[in-house]
């Protein structure tokens, strides 16, 4: 099967935000507000079943497919083209500078020769795409070209879910570049827009941290390390006698018994924030820089009663919460109590849903 799909170039509205995460199918609508901004339409958080997702592969591709069916129709939607994405670990991207002025054939020519050298595969197993940035500086007669491909077997794994999920995949991203697409909306709420300060976006999921360190637009610093929110799920199911999917459910629902703050959580966002400061001490000791101006939790643990305070006291840096929805309208059907809540694990998602709104 020939796959008409993109890892970077526009495709037409409208478009669901699909996020394929380790611990859950989530899923963002957003339309225009009329006024040069978004409204959010729904979104849906689905339960995976445990290992049906595992450190980016799908593993049970029914368990995930029935995971986005059941998620999409709690979305009561009619739209049924979704966009994807792969983790950043399966992708390779690369910036090359290449001259001005080239036809769109010639571009591709340039774009295959290159990325031979950067790609251990055969360019005949691989999806590849590429888009052009901008100018690579002055004199402006180069341009600045980005590189993304991801094994084809990764990308059609996604691909296969969506479909069996009975939707249509018609865009294929990058996890990271979706996360980063949302985090725009996010940095608008700092100070002078986070414009010429160092931003560290800190995410974390089930099982990883991950941290991109940022100022305009450059990255500084990318780091992942192992931690996450399944330590505390597994704390609850050892200490209550419960399965871990029982122990997750009751995580969420907050309908533990009243020890479970002094007993586990409080020791956990403790422990998140000495993680938080370790994984920023690597990029301290690995680069010039000395401070941060801000820090942004976002992913699942977020969340947590008490986590902001906690990284804020410990690194003593300004630190917010991720919402990419704060300066959005809601259609009446979001409960807007839920979003906020649920919005810092929600970026890939969000991301995923504005490539609606490319040029």
């Amino acid at each position: 099967m020939q796959l008409d799909l993109s890892f970077l170039s526009a495709k037409s509205p409208p478009l669901i935000g699909l996020d394929i995460s380790s611990s859950a199918i989530k899923m963002v609508e957003l339309s225009s507000d009329g006024k040069q901004g978004y409204c959010v339409e729904r979104y849906v958080v689905e339960i995976l079943p445990r290992d049906a997702v595992s450190d980016g592969n799908i593993v049970n591709l029914e368990d995930a497919a029935g995971a986005v069916q059941r998620a999409w129709r709690k979305l009561g939607t009619s739209v049924k083209h979704v966009a994807v994405a792969i983790p950043a670990s399966q992708a390779i991207t690369k910036k090359i500078i290449v001259p001005a002025g080239q036809r769109e054939e010639e571009l591709e020519v340039l774009v295959e020769s290159e990325a031979n050298q950067y790609i251990p595969f055969s360019l005949d197993e691989v999806n590849l795409d590429f888009q052009v940035i901008g100018p690579a500086g002055s004199p402006l007669d180069e341009v600045e070209v980005l590189i993304a491909a991801s094994r084809k077997e990764k990308v059609e794994d996604r691909v296969a879910v969506a479909e069996a999920g009975g939707l249509n995949p018609i865009v294929v991203d990058i996890e990271s570049y979706a996360v980063l697409s949302a985090f725009e909306l996010v940095k608008k709420q700092l100070l002078r827009g986070g414009n010429g300060q160092i931003v560290a976006l800190i995410t974390v999921g089930a099982n990883i941290m991950s941290l991109v360190v940022m100022r305009d637009d450059q990255q500084l610093y990318v780091r992942d390390q192992t931690f996450g929110g399944n330590q505390l799920t597994q704390d609850i199911a050892r200490l209550y006698g419960k399965t871990f999917d029982e122990a997750e459910a009751e995580k969420r629902k907050n309908t533990l018994p009243e020890n479970y703050e002094s007993e586990l959580l409080r020791p956990f966002v403790e422990n998140f924030a000495l993680e938080v400061s370790r994984v920023l001490q690597f990029f301290f000791t690995s680069t010039q820089y000395t401070k941060l101006d801000h820090i942004v939790l976002a992913g699942g643990c977020a969340i947590l009663p008490g986590v902001r305070a906690a990284v804020a006291s410990r690194t003593q840096v300004n630190t917010i919460i991720a919402n990419p929805f704060a300066d959005m309208s809601m259609h009446k059907r979001v409960r807007g109590k839920a979003l906020k809540a649920d919005a810092p694990s929600l970026l890939a998602a969000c991301g995923l849903a504005l490539r609606r709104f490319d040029a």
